[in-house]
């Protein structure tokens, strides 16, 4: 809400306030100002002329050559408008004058000629060209008003104002006018306010003589008023009103539609005034549209209307829809002679809905969807019709035709001190809180310590006990409410173990050279099923779909965290980054039902993909591309932060490749896998080799044990020995390196793989791995023989299982 403190001085007093101390009492009784701002630059020495003459520059075809009376001398002044003309009052800065952008005006020659000062539009005072009247958007700015020769054409325009821009909250409808404005500031400031009455001056004739009104739906439309105003003369609305529309930010048109917009800012109410000639009949019905049934509406657009839009009709067909927009073959122009002046109490759901579904908001809109006060709608017709007879020479008839459900009876709230005081922490006493209800224009009658507080209906927002004490809070002031620090014992935050593992694991990719992204939990279709670790794919009878989707690509909750991941590196392929490492800690969704009817467990996972580049050392001329060692390795660093123990198992999973696949085991439990990404899925996002991982963070964090075990540094020596097996091609290591560490037990404590070998010297299908072994006793010093019988019971349980044979 736009608020010109000109205006508002037509109301209350503010002469002892700055604009910004003003702006700061606002802002502490619980109305944020947004921005304190001048309409204009800072002005002077410009004034009103009057053109006496109006001649063709001698030298060009496109200036003229004026005499402008300023008041105090006359000034040649060349001036290029297209709309300049002899005998207009126009607006002059003089030699001297500095207008907006630091433009400042000097005695010039053009084409040979001198000028003396210029003849300015409203554009060059500082006014934005989307408020400059139509017939004044090209050239310059022309007094239609009785204005005198001299006078200070900067105050006439209102380019002196100040605007307030309040941040409104739905629930203070009340300030979306001037009048409700002027009730608020009236009651910080505690200055006094009444606003004025409407007068009219109807003539004889009847307006029920003229339309009837019938409304199908009174839950919708409790109140419709028609107004009848004969013979207007259309054209320019006076200056004043002209320059509270412009500083409220609304486009000047003409006077009908100027007075409408006018009460609208007002009284908060909206109007609407229709040609009455060309309405079609003599009754208005106001009634749901019907199905298919269309309407052109102001801006030229055919709009599709629906059962749930309410719509003002000629009986035959809709001439307006309810609260959001009028029709183009009732709209006002220039030739229309005859109004029906709409005032209507519209039913706030029904307009949004309307302005919702045909992607139209309105100032008139704003205001109904927020409600109305029901008793200022009747006045804001009669105050439209006054301005009508006075600005547009129109005649009023008499009466209102009306339909009249509506409830205009106040709400009654019952207060006590002693509750208000209590909740506050405060000790008002009864005479201040029976002052702060009269500063706000509040009934009520009291009986010792309890107020029954009549609430006038401008303020909606006031039902209940709590909106109450707000009010009384806020007048009261803010600042004067006492402060306490909270009582009771009190403890440290700290992080849960769940949020210091978290914390953890990111530290340790991030670390380790991996970036963290967040991607959507919403993906498509075709994605949502790609990628998904076995042991989730066993516990989800079907993906999650969304009810109402806002698009396709969004459309489902996912299953995996990969697919998003690798939609990230293909788009950053894509940008010329080869070099990537993601991972994200984030949740997946998982229903056990085909039709989702509960809400689907989250299940908290880890996931990586990792493409191009692992290591780069130019200076020693080294690369080392990600591979599925690297992965594996990343996920071994990880478990052994948390003191995991991880297994894995070669496996064929879809969209992954076939050969260098393997998942992940918690003991028995897949908990995920790792590996590369199958060629074609590759193909499909332009990747080159890029490599995964995903898995389940819920179980690595359940079977993490908080407790930190010391382990004091060995007295004795350890014993290392290498061994190399020959085995078949298909042989895992790892489960060899099991092998040898239960046959070894309990002296050898750590197997360590260093080498793998194909090629010449060796059976085709055969491969070599070379195994570190170290033996140790924490209680003593081990005897060759110890070594040497342990040796040798590994090389027989590795025969006998995996049919290794020690490599000669």
């Amino acid at each position: 809400m736009l608020v010109s403190l000109n205006w508002l001085k037509q109301y209350v007093d503010i002469e002892d306030q700055t604009p910004e101390e003003l702006a700061e009492l606002i802002t502490k009784t619980g109305i944020e100002v947004e921005s304190v701002e001048p309409i204009a630059e800072k002005l002077n020495d410009v004034v009103v002329g009057h053109v006496l003459s109006c001649e063709q520059h001698p030298n060009a075809d496109k200036l003229n050559l004026c005499q402008v009376d300023v008041g105090e001398e006359t000034l040649q002044i060349i001036c290029g408008a297209p709309n300049i003309a002899a005998d207009q009052k126009v607006a002059v800065a003089k030699p001297g004058a500095v207008l907006p952008g630091n433009f400042k005006i000097k005695k010039a020659k053009l084409r040979g000629v001198e000028s003396n000062g210029m003849i300015c539009s409203l554009q060059e005072l500082g006014v934005d060209e989307k408020d400059v009247p139509k017939e004044f958007v090209d050239g310059i700015f022309v007094f239609q008003d009785e204005v005198e020769v001299g006078e200070n054409a900067i105050e006439l325009l209102n380019l002196d104002d100040i605007i307030i821009e309040l941040g409104l909250t739905p629930n203070r409808a009340d300030c979306l006018s001037m009048l409700g404005v002027a009730y608020e500031v009236a009651a910080i400031l505690d200055q006094p306010f009444t606003p004025q009455e409407e007068i009219l001056h109807p003539v004889q004739e009847k307006a029920s003589d003229y339309i009837s009104v019938h409304v199908e739906d009174p839950d919708l439309n409790p109140y419709y008023g028609a107004f009848i105003v004969k013979e207007v003369k259309i054209g320019p609305s006076p200056l004043w009103m002209r320059n509270r529309l412009i500083a409220a930010g609304v486009r000047p048109i003409n006077n009908v539609v100027d007075i409408t917009n006018y009460v609208l800012l007002e009284y908060g109410q909206p109007l609407h005034a229709f040609d009455l000639d060309r309405f079609g009949t003599d009754e208005v019905v106001v009634r749901r549209a019907k199905e298919n049934e269309t309407i052109t509406t102001l801006d030229e657009q055919k709009r599709n209307l629906k059962p749930d839009h309410l719509v003002i009709t000629n009986g035959k067909q809709p001439t307006a829809i309810a609260g959001v927009m009028g029709g183009a073959d009732s709209e006002v122009h220039e030739g229309t002679s005859n109004i029906l002046l709409e005032a209507a109490y519209f039913q706030p759901v029904a307009v949004r809905t309307a302005s919702k579904d045909h992607g139209l908001r309105s100032e008139a809109s704003t205001r109904f969807e927020k409600g109305v006060d029901p008793n200022r709608v009747v006045r804001a017709g009669m105050k439209a019709c006054e301005l009508l007879e006075k600005y547009a020479n129109g005649k009023v008839l008499d009466g209102v035709v009306e339909f009249d459900q509506l409830a205009r009876e106040p709400k009654k709230v019952e207060i006590t001190s002693s509750h208000i005081n209590e909740r506050l922490g405060t000790s008002i006493p009864d005479e201040e809180i029976a002052d702060i209800l009269r500063r706000l224009q509040f009934g009520y009658e009291q009986k010792g310590e309890m107020f029954t507080v009549t609430v006038p209906t401008r303020r909606g927002d006031v039902e209940l006990f709590e909106d109450m004490l707000e009010e009384v809070a806020r007048i009261y002031g803010y600042d004067n409410l006492p402060y306490t620090l909270p009582g009771g014992a009190s403890q440290a935050g700290g992080l849960t173990l769940h949020q210091q593992l978290k914390r953890k694991v990111k530290n340790y990719l991030q670390g380790a050279g991996l970036d963290e992204t967040i991607t959507y939990s919403l993906t498509n279709a075709e994605r949502v099923s790609q990628l998904v670790s076995r042991e989730v794919k066993k516990q989800a009878a079907a993906p999650v779909s969304l009810a109402m989707p806002m698009s396709e690509e969004h459309s489902h909750l996912r299953l995996s965290i990969l697919p998003e991941l690798l939609a990230s590196l293909s788009y950053n392929v894509a940008r010329k980054q080869t070099d990537l490492a993601y991972y994200e800690l984030g949740t997946v969704f998982i229903s056990e039902e085909e039709q989702v009817t509960v809400q689907p467990k989250e299940q908290l996972r880890l996931s990586g993909a990792l493409t191009g580049n692992w290591l780069v050392h130019p200076w020693q001329q080294e690369k080392k591309a990600v591979d599925f060692f690297v992965v594996k390795g990343l996920v071994e660093g990880m478990a052994d932060l948390l003191d995991l123990k991880l297994t894995y198992k070669q496996a064929k999973l879809p969209d992954m490749h076939p050969g260098r696949t393997a998942e992940v085991y918690l003991g028995e439990k897949v908990i995920g896998f790792i590996g590369q990404v199958h060629p074609k899925l590759q193909n499909d996002l332009d990747l080159k080799d890029t490599y995964v991982f995903d898995l389940n963070a819920e179980e690595l964090f359940a079977h993490y044990q908080k407790e930190e075990a010391f382990q004091a540094i060995p007295k004795y020596p350890s014993i290392s020995r290498d061994i190399a097996l020959v085995v078949e091609e298909q042989s895992a290591a790892g489960e060899i390196a099991e092998t040898i560490l239960h046959a070894g037990a309990p002296l050898v404590k750590d197997v360590r793989i260093f080498d793998v070998y194909q090629g010449e010297h060796l059976e085709e299908g055969k491969k070599s791995i070379a195994f570190n072994l170290l033996y140790m006793d924490p209680n003593r010093t081990l005897k060759d023989k110890e070594v040497e019988e342990a040796h040798e019971k590994i090389l027989t349980a590795v025969k006998e299982k995996h049919q290794a044979e020690l490599r000669g």
